[in-house]
């Protein structure tokens, strides 16, 4: 089976009067090229179940399939894309299936429970960050990869290394948990209907279990308090998410080999992790 049958997608667009809803932060990618390249940095995708969030008219999902994906499950939470989404279904023989959802909500490895899975998607701009952060906190880890496109200035903190402008709490907890590189850019002209900024893909895949950081809920609390002001050193700055007094950040910092008069901006990741480390110990939980 192939997507040959199917009509271009600006006619599907038109036919089931899908225009972009600025609510869900929909911007659609309609040049099956890009969509292809995409696809193939996903890799050997014929014994995996690719998870794609936020289909839309399916531009993405016809080039994951005719790249070679065992199962594409999509997760949409806008129900006008389904006839669509049916339509590629069909012409690719039920090897996409479709969830109304909130991929917020949704427990992913539920959905299928077993084999190789990989997650590939343009994700809506309005909560791209806070999908990431959901994956990069599942523990254990159920994806093997992740290819994702965002606002290529969120794409940009994914990827950061310490000192760079974009450093700071992505970069951070994205470190803690996955391995990431910047792929590709796309402009914004490339978009249907076009945002205000160019997007960028990013690939992840997750360390590997006795390297990755474990309290994740202790990084984001420090990161949070480190980089909530940046500008002042770490001294003065650690202490309000982290509900710290002033002589126990420093004590912290100390402990941990880190120079209290320091920004969070040149502390790698690394040293952000003993912090918590030492922070959950000086909470006693």
């Amino acid at each position: 089976m192939s997507g040959d049958t199917l009509p271009p997608l600006r006619e599907v667009i038109a036919a089931h009067g899908l225009n972009a809803d600025k609510r869900f932060g929909q911007h659609y990618l309609l040049d099956l090229n890009l969509t292809r390249k995409i696809a193939r940095l996903c890799g050997d995708m014929s014994q995996a179940t690719v998870f794609e969030v936020g289909p839309g008219p399916g531009g993405l999902t016809r080039a994951l399939l005719e790249e070679g994906a065992g199962r594409v499950l999509a997760i949409e939470k806008d129900s006008r894309f389904l006839p669509a989404l049916e339509q590629i279904s069909a012409a690719f023989g039920g090897r996409l299936s479709v969830q109304e959802a909130d991929a917020l909500k949704v427990d992913e490895p539920a959905l299928v429970p077993e084999g190789p899975r990989l997650l590939a998607s343009n994700l809506p701009y309005n909560v791209g960050t806070a999908l990431l952060i959901k994956w990069l906190e599942a523990d254990p880890a159920w994806w093997e990869r992740l290819v994702l496109m965002f606002q290529k200035e969120v794409a940009e903190r994914v990827v950061a290394q310490v000192g760079e402008k974009q450093y700071g709490r992505l970069a951070i907890l994205t470190a803690a948990r996955a391995s990431s590189r910047y792929a590709m850019t796309l402009p914004a002209r490339a978009f249907t209907p076009p945002p205000k900024v160019d997007s960028a893909v990013v690939v992840l895949e997750p360390l590997a279990e006795a390297d990755r950081f474990q309290d994740v809920a202790a990084l984001s609390i420090v990161t949070e308090s480190a980089f909530g002001q940046r500008r002042k050193t770490l001294r003065k700055s650690l202490g309000q998410a982290a509900n710290l007094a002033a002589t126990t950040s420093e004590a912290l910092l100390e402990e941990t080999g880190i120079d209290p008069g320091a920004r969070a901006e040149t502390i790698p990741p690394q040293g952000f992790m003993d912090l918590a480390r030492a922070w959950r110990a000086a909470k006693g939980s």
